[in-house]
């Protein structure tokens, strides 16, 4: 009665139609395995033709040509079927009413085809129809899925159960919907050409998270063992979630070093690591490592990780620090400048960490110690003291490094305390001595005679010596025994002359010490003496006058002794 009932407007439609050969059927038609099927049919012939001995039907399968000898589905005049649908196949409709439906019962995938319908009205009035209705046999239940299922956007999943065995109704559960959020079901039941579909649709937002997780979709009869399931694994494509790189990191400079990146998205992304501007590798895949070999200090920097899918883009960056020790200093190149002159030294070099710079002058520390990459040394009104060698030291964990200049200063002459007349065994001695740079020139001056000296004569031993920025010269004015009334008696003028000045000062006159000493003692001496030889004449005198010719000899002594001394 189900399957007349759909039947009906199709035969009200069918008194109406043409007398021709005609016949319909659903084209297309499924059923679950081990569970039966309805295939309606109905058909119509030429109004002329007056059936010879009653309406007698034939279905085939795979093909409508007799002589082909497809396989007999079911045949009404006798029950000769093929072997694989004996005790399956009924007919559900009355020819006479030209009505073909036919039921088959535990179908498997083998009757998966096309169906066809002969009308057999006796004698040569037989027609095989042309149209088919091809069966499909489901093992499991069919599932529409989106092309594409894109994360944060609604999903429609349906799950479809061919409703067209009239004894069995399907049910539909979903399953595995546990984890997901704010799930929907809605159920609904579908005709089609006098086929009948249940269907049930889940209806959800996915998230990245729920990528590669299963799904799903039981059909089953009640009050049967009759059981079906379909599994899918959701392919939820969403823009790159993370991209992990190393954390920042330092390494020495000439060791290499390896940056790891991976991103999380659905397809794959391309990833590139990125320097700056410059793209340095990239590739489609889920993780890319980037090496670095021999790495200088050019290299260090923020290095980025870009993820680009299509979906969206991300990135996520690391620092990468490259140490090593400092380099050669940059200083001032080496000058030569006037006393009083103000003076700044720069000194600048790389290293990292960053270096302490320290100023040392002739190995002395000078100025204070800076922790930069600069250090500046300010020298006001240069002394000459200053002159000498200024050396920047670098220093970091890894190593030192220096560079060094001269300041040469330059200055008038200067008397040195040095500078006077002495007194010796062989006359009158006279040095001068004189700082000064350029080194100065010396010159004696006796104003007296009105004689310069500045080199070597027969009446003067005239002597210079030059040693760094000093000058020594030395004149002997007078041999040994010229006298005058108060002694030795000298009146020289010393002259030092450079570039930058002329000074002249009149040397003053020292006895020497051994000298002096010696006159002291000489004169003792004599006045002892003196006192010895009259003591000695009064005592002749009284004794023996010929002992003058001694106390002359003693004389004559003395004489002597003093002339030496």
């Amino acid at each position: 009665m189900w399957c007349l009932e759909l039947l009906l407007p199709l035969l009200l439609i069918i008194n109406d139609a043409s007398c021709q050969w005609n016949v319909w059927v659903p084209r297309d038609i499924s059923a679950m395995t081990n569970s039966c099927v309805v295939i309606p049919c109905t058909f119509v012939y030429p109004s002329g033709i007056r059936p010879y001995r009653g309406v007698h039907g034939i279905w085939y399968y795979g093909q409508p040509y007799p002589q082909l000898y497809p396989p007999v589905v079911f045949k009404s005049r006798t029950d000769v079927v093929h072997e694989s649908y004996k005790g399956r196949t009924k007919l559900l409709g009355d020819l006479h009413q030209r009505n073909c439906t036919l039921l088959i019962n535990n179908i498997g995938s083998e009757h998966s085809g096309r169906y066809y319908f002969r009308a057999d009205l006796g004698g040569a009035n037989m027609y095989t129809f042309p149209d088919f209705a091809e069966l499909k046999v489901l093992d499991q239940p069919n599932i529409d899925v989106p092309e594409e299922i894109v994360s944060d956007e609604n999903l429609e999943l349906t799950c479809y159960a061919p409703n067209n065995c009239p004894d069995m109704t399907p049910e539909i559960q979903w399953m595995y919907t546990d984890y997901l959020p704010d799930p929907e079901l809605n159920s609904d039941y579908l005709e089609d050409s006098n086929t009948a579909v249940l269907s049930s649709t889940l209806t959800f937002t996915p998230r990245p998270m729920h990528n590669g997780q299963l799904l799903g979709c039981r059909v089953y009869y009640p009050n049967t063992t009759l059981v079906y399931e379909r599994l899918i694994s959701l392919d939820i494509k969403y823009s790159p979630r993370s991209v992990w790189v190393n954390v920042s990191s330092e390494v020495m400079e000439g060791s290499s070093v390896t940056l790891h990146c991976e991103v999380d998205s659905n397809p794959l992304s391309r990833i590139s690591w990125m320097f700056g501007d410059e793209e340095l590798l990239w590739d489609t895949v889920s993780n890319i490592s980037l090496s670095l070999d021999d790495v200088t200090p050019a290299q260090e920097g923020v290095y980025t990780c870009v993820g680009d899918n299509g979906y969206g883009i991300m990135n996520t960056s690391m620092y990468l620090a490259v140490k090593y020790p400092p380099r050669e200093p940059s200083v001032n190149e080496s000058i030569t400048v006037q006393e009083g002159t103000s003076l700044t030294l720069h000194c600048s070099t790389q290293g990292s960490p960053a270096p302490t710079l320290t100023w040392l002058k002739d190995g002395e520390l000078v100025g204070t110690i800076t922790a930069d990459e600069l250090s500046v040394l300010e020298i006001v009104e240069i002394t000459p003291q200053g002159d000498g060698q200024y050396r920047c030291l670098a220093e970091n964990e890894h190593g030192r490094a220096s560079n060094s200049l001269n300041i040469t200063v330059e200055y008038a002459p200067v008397f040195l305390e040095e500078s006077k007349c002495t007194v010796v065994r062989e006359g009158v001695q006279c040095v001068c001595m004189a700082t000064g740079n350029p080194e100065p020139t010396i010159e004696f001056y006796l104003p007296d005679l009105n004689v310069t000296i500045n080199e070597t004569d027969g009446r003067y031993n005239f002597y210079t010596h030059t040693d760094g920025h000093t000058s020594t010269g030395m004149i002997k004015l007078r041999e040994k025994g010229e006298r005058v009334d108060n002694g030795p008696a000298v009146n020289v003028h010393c002259s030092i002359s450079n570039m930058h000045g002329r000074e002249s000062v009149q040397l003053e006159l020292q006895q020497e010490k051994k000298y002096m000493m010696a006159v002291i003692v000489g004169t003792i001496g004599g006045v002892a003496v003196i006192a010895f030889i009259i003591a000695a004449v009064r005592y002749v005198g009284h004794n023996n006058k010929k002992e003058k010719t001694g106390i002359i000899n003693l004389w004559a002594l003395w004489q002597d002794w003093r002339g030496k001394s």
